[in-house]
């Protein structure tokens, strides 16, 4: 049988280049959609994987047309938040939200019969734009038509154990959200990537929503002393009190800062996910805080303690 071939949106990210690795090692033909702008770097590194690089843009669908041509499968990761955020040109209502449902509706014009999409966790669920728009396209992909698939991972690992977010364990410095005793379902972009490469043949991922999580529910303080165990040093504690939370999402205007605002707030709540009936449908081993940890150690250079 024919192996379907798949576009990925939002390729050049952390998550969807993760994903076409995935794909490329299980040498399914992969199609890449990027926008004009990306890092010739990082479309370089698509290239060498082996994937069909389209530069387009998901507001566009001519462009959307050319790169869907003989594709069945669709993952989209794009999201204008964190790193590519820009007013009026790459924000949250231009890219999550007209962006992503122009193409569910190109997808549907195009014969495509799976759309695999990435969201977040149904806790995650205050009142700001990015959850808006995500919520927003889950119902309109819901009605499509179109078989789906929707991801909703929690925090992602890589980026909230990051001095992006304040959280600088190797510097020996984070801050914590609120009290940083409630649990908190950490999960590994390559674990979130292995649930979206895995939906492609996975029959029980059909018009289905998966919480995704890790396998541990662990607070952020828990999590900073199986970092200090790893480091063998102490780490500071700087506590964003609740009250100065509440009053930055309260006061904050601007999409993304209410946005990011919203994100600091919920993990300050805490999202406890139970991974036992997806992972009953999808057996496989998850990444735990002190394996992430491992791996980021093993990546740096040797110091003298």
């Amino acid at each position: 049988m024919e192996t379907s071939t798949v576009l990925v949106v939002g390729a050049s990210g952390f998550l969807g280049n993760e994903i076409c690795k995935q794909l490329r090692a299980k040498n399914m033909p992969v199609k890449a959609l990027v926008r004009p702008a990306t890092d010739a770097a990082k479309t370089e590194q698509l290239t060498k994987l082996g994937v069909q690089v389209f530069q387009g843009d998901i507001l566009n669908k001519e462009t959307l047309y050319t790169a869907m041509h003989g594709v069945k499968i669709v993952i989209s990761t794009v999201s204008s938040m964190p790193f590519s955020y820009k007013p009026g040109e790459n924000d949250i209502q231009l890219v999550d939200e007209d962006g992503m449902i122009n193409l569910i509706d190109a997808c549907k014009s195009t014969g495509v019969n799976h759309f695999i999409y990435t969201s977040f966790s149904k806790n995650i669920n205050l009142d700001f734009p990015l959850r808006n728009a995500k919520r927003k396209v889950e119902k309109y992909l819901q009605r499509s038509g179109l078989t789906y698939t929707i991801l909703r991972p929690s925090y992602f690992m890589e980026v909230w154990f990051s001095a992006a977010t304040g959280f600088d364990a190797l510097k020996g410095i984070v801050n914590i959200c609120g009290t940083g005793t409630n649990p908190i379902a950490y999960i590994s972009i390559k674990d979130v990537a292995k649930f979206a490469v895995e939906s492609i043949s996975n029959a029980s991922s059909n018009n289905t929503t998966l919480e995704l999580g890790g396998p541990q529910n662990i607070s952020p303080l828990d999590a900073v002393k199986i970092f200090e165990d790893a480091l063998h040093h102490k780490i500071e504690v700087q506590h964003i009190p609740m009250e100065m939370l509440q009053k930055q999402f309260n006061s904050s205007t601007d999409a993304m800062q209410k946005s990011f605002s919203g994100l600091m707030l919920c993990l300050a709540f805490g999202d406890q996910i139970d991974m036992m009936e997806v992972l009953d449908n999808f057996p496989t081993k998850l990444t735990s805080v002190k394996d992430y940890i491992n791996t980021v150690l093993q990546k740096q250079p040797s110091r003298v303690e």
